[in-house]
């Protein structure tokens, strides 16, 4: 099993924070460090939240018409044959560039 954080394996492993006395917890208990300062309202207003990762590029679902050939082979190349695809047509782009 990979254990590595962000692991699929990791899920099942249990750490040591009791949530139940931390969501029992007023507010007022927090310290507040100046590593933790204390936030506000308006430092969350713009806040998007993604777990780590890089935020995706943005995409757009569109109507394409593509050759019966065409579609065949990409879907033939299993999972994924739709990011495939993406990824030729960013490639041939940055070739004409």
């Amino acid at each position: 099993m990979n254990t590595k954080r962000g692991s699929r394996g990791s899920r099942n492993v249990k750490g040591k924070t009791n949530w139940a006395k931390v969501k029992a917890m007023p507010d007022t208990a927090i310290r507040h460090t100046k590593d933790a300062p204390r936030t506000s309202p308006e430092d969350w207003a713009n806040a998007i939240v993604h777990r780590g990762l890089p935020v995706p590029a943005r995409k757009e679902q569109i109507a394409l018409r593509i050759d019966a050939e065409v579609l065949a082979w990409f879907r033939a190349q299993g999972r994924g044959w739709q990011t495939h695809m993406n990824k030729v047509l960013k490639a041939y782009r940055n070739a004409l560039l």
